[in-house]
């Protein structure tokens, strides 16, 4: 008797497994319900994984539809006015390449700094280096740099230290009809300072080129060197190119520094949070 069930409690039953394609097998989906479904996906998998499922899906994820739907849940006032920029700078609906807002997406370009490794917290990587005299190195901040995201600087030597970065903007995730629509301004900002007990020279040169790495603008600042004995001083060089002309698809940041002194070691400019910002004018 002790064996027996209770009375009056159901058995469940197991029902039949489904073969996972069966349970999820998104193609039977109309075309517009399925695109509300890929708008959910995050950008990135999109693009490396979703666009090989089929031909449908690479032709939704190539085109214009699903991009937008994403950039349009940003309800904000900055998002749908972004929303409305972006739609007009599209390619023509007949261009045969990938509607470039899959990259823009992922990449999310305006608004953010797109110089790597601005403040030395990967030692020298990404940058394209010269030393001279005893060469870059990367040291702690003597002062506190506002907004960075590293209290580090590269910190130069007794002859002309230099480094460079150019940003290819295409590969950033912009293209040629939103960077030649007038709207878009490059903000330069770079900080730069001197050590208490020696003096130092600094120079800052950014150039807009085109696709050939032709130079369409040029923005350079030679301050006056740092005396020596200056209380870890400081400062901020800012320059926004707007009105850009047409062909803009990179950009050349390079900087210089060294000591006054002529001491061996590292004494010269120490420069940090070096950044190339690209926004949207307002007006």
């Amino acid at each position: 008797m002790g064996a027996s069930a209770s009375r009056g409690q159901a058995t469940r039953v197991p029902g039949p497994k489904l073969d996972p394609e069966e349970a999820l097998d998104l193609s039977q989906l109309p075309p517009e319900l399925l695109l509300v479904v890929l708008s959910h996906v995050p950008p990135r998998t999109l693009l490396t994984r979703c666009r090989r499922v089929c031909r449908e899906w690479r032709a939704l994820v190539d085109g214009q539809a699903l991009w937008l739907l994403i950039l349009a849940r940003d309800h904000g006032a900055a998002g749908r006015a972004l929303t409305s920029f972006v739609r007009h700078c599209l390619p023509p609906a007949c261009d045969a390449r990938p509607c470039p807002l899959g990259r823009f997406c992922v990449r999310r370009p305006l608004g953010r700094n797109l110089i790597c490794n601005p403040c030395g917290q990967e030692g020298l990587r990404k940058w394209m280096v010269q030393h001279g005299g005893d060469g870059w190195v990367v040291e702690e901040n003597k002062r506190t740099v506002p907004g960075a995201p590293s209290q580090t600087c590269f910190v130069t030597s007794f002859r002309w230290c230099r480094k460079k970065q150019v940003l290819d903007l295409e590969e950033e995730g912009l293209w040629p009809e939103l960077l030649d629509s007038g709207r878009i301004e490059i903000c330069v900002s770079d900080w730069w300072g001197a050590r208490h007990d020696c003096g130092c020279k600094y120079r800052l040169l950014v150039q807009l080129l085109d696709a050939d790495q032709t130079i369409l603008d040029t923005f350079s600042a030679v301050p006056d060197p740092i005396e020596q004995w200056n209380n870890n001083i400081c400062f901020q060089v800012t320059h926004v190119f707007s009105n850009i002309k047409t062909g803009v698809r990179f950009v050349a940041f390079e900087h210089w520094g060294q000591d006054t002194q002529f001491w061996a070691g590292h004494y010269g400019a120490r420069v940090t949070n070096s950044s190339v910002i690209l926004r949207v004018s307002q007006s």
